[in-house]
């Protein structure tokens, strides 16, 4: 896939996945409806969750497309399996960014709905990536990919990054 098809199509995507997600059900949850009195402690912790969040998912989504030469849905997988950015830390951070602007959401507009919509998502998405995600990519990437997923936590990111070994076996930076 040419880098401009790439770009455009995880760009349809983000809008069309995260967008609806982390967006759209959130909105239709809250009608972003903050509650009087404002809670200070609550939006100290709820604005860092989603500026974060929208910062590693936009970024996830560039890495992979640019360097992926390819898009996040099933049906333009990338090319060559992203191990740049925050997937050097963790090997799920597009779903991670969006829990983390759904509860930064959760915590903005004081939302108990919102935040079992939060664990429907955690559920939803822990089973999509064991049962469809991770043996699509093993079948996909091979060798390459069991590295990764035995050095790269699936939900929890690593300290330090990880940087594939080169052919010869040694660890390079990437």
């Amino acid at each position: 896939m040419r880098r401009s098809s790439a770009v455009l199509g995880s760009a349809a995507w983000l809008l069309a996945a995260p967008g609806v997600v982390a967006g759209v059900v959130p909105w239709l949850i809250t009608r972003w409806q903050r509650p009087v009195p404002s809670w200070p402690i609550l939006d100290i912790l709820a604005v860092p969750l989603c500026l974060a969040g929208a910062i590693v998912l936009l970024h996830a989504f560039i890495v992979f497309a640019w360097h992926g030469r390819g898009t996040p849905s099933p049906a333009a997988p990338a090319e060559r399996l992203v191990v740049r950015g925050a997937y050097r830390f963790v090997r799920n951070p597009m779903y991670l960014a969006v829990l983390a602007v759904v509860l930064g959401q959760a915590l903005a507009f004081r939302s108990g709905p919102l935040l079992w919509y939060l664990a429907a998502l955690i559920a939803l998405f822990g089973a999509f990536v064991r049962l469809y995600e991770e043996p699509t990519l093993r079948a996909a990437y091979g060798d390459d990919y069991a590295a990764y997923a035995a050095a790269v936590p699936r939900w929890i990111p690593r300290l330090v990054p990880w940087s594939p070994p080169d052919r010869d076996g040694r660890t390079t930076a990437a």
